[in-house]
Parts: C-alpha cells; structure tokens; sequence
C-alpha cells in the first residue's frame, strides 16, 4: 500500500499504538539531514506532548485512525466478558498486559481494562496491577470520548458503568463454585 500524504487530514483523532489517541494538528515539510520529509504533527492534550510522525513511516508504525463502530461494540462487548486470569508470574501478565496496551487494538485494551477491574467489593489490587488497570481503561476513555464526540471521565464512567454490571455475576459464580 502506498503511503498517502492525505490519509490524515488537519484536526483528524488518529490512534497512536504507544501513546493513545492523539489530533493532527498540523502537516509540515521539513528538511532533516539533507532529505525533505513530510510530517504529521500530533498533539497528545492528555500528555501535553506534540509528536511529528513522518507521514512515510505511519503504517509501519501502526498508527491509524479512530476504531470502526464494529471494533469499538466488540471491545465494549468484550467488556462483558468473564475476566480471564492467567495464572503466571505477575511480571510475565504485565509483560502481556503492557503489550495489548501499546498495540493500539481496541478489543486487546477492551481485554487487559475487563481482567484488571475490581469492584469496590473485591480485594485491593497491587500498585503495578492498578497503574496498568488505569493505563488501559484510561486509553478505552479516550478512543470511546473522541468516538463519541463526549469527554474523557464521561467515557470512563461508561465503561465502569459496563464493567460493574457485569463483573459481579463472574465474582458470584467463583465463589459458589
């Protein structure tokens, strides 16, 4: 596939997979070690930071834009979902957890956001287990609230909404069996 200099317009959410959902705020040409490259240049509101993407380099990267109505009712679908805790080494899950988290899927963050929460009824999580829990439901807010056209903690209280309804029923069952 050719890259397009046009794939991205000015003001485009565009997903990128380490940083989240940033906007094109800009496309520039600049000249870097004597080449002429041309850059998008995003801006991240949450992170305060500002990114140039050389448009070349955008689909090796992975950055795209904003997940399809279908992926995003998957990822809240996937929400419902029983929470699957694999029983390794805590440092191997977060390996994993990191992984879905930086790969820009939807339904993967969808995953790591389902098997981290905790209602307020459960046990405390550890401090890592928590981070990496905000880390991926914060990245869910963000793609859901630029979707949506709504603010991030409204997007988060969407998902929590999601997660508590759903949740307990898996929590019951576990402790019956």
């Amino acid at each position: 596939m050719a890259t397009k200099a046009d794939a991205f317009d000015v003001g485009d959410y565009v997903v990128y997979p380490k940083h989240g959902v940033g906007r094109v705020i800009e496309l520039q040409k600049q000249e870097i070690a004597g080449m002429q490259l041309e850059l998008y240049v995003l801006r991240f509101e949450k992170e305060r930071m500002t990114l140039r993407v050389p448009v070349n380099k955008v689909e090796s990267i992975g950055m795209r834009k904003l997940s399809s109505d279908k992926t995003l009712r998957e990822a809240l679908d996937t929400l419902k979902g029983k929470p699957k805790v694999k029983r390794t080494m805590w440092s191997r899950r977060a390996q994993e957890y990191e992984a879905k988290i930086n790969s820009g899927d939807l339904v993967s963050i969808a995953e790591v956001t389902r098997d981290l929460f905790r209602a307020d009824d459960q046990p405390e999580q550890s401090y890592s287990e928590r981070q990496i829990f905000e880390a991926a439901s914060s990245r869910l807010a963000r793609e859901l609230a630029a979707m949506e056209k709504t603010d991030e903690p409204a997007a988060l209280q969407k998902i929590l909404a999601i997660l508590n309804e759903y949740a307990p029923k898996y929590y019951e069952s576990a402790e019956t069996a």
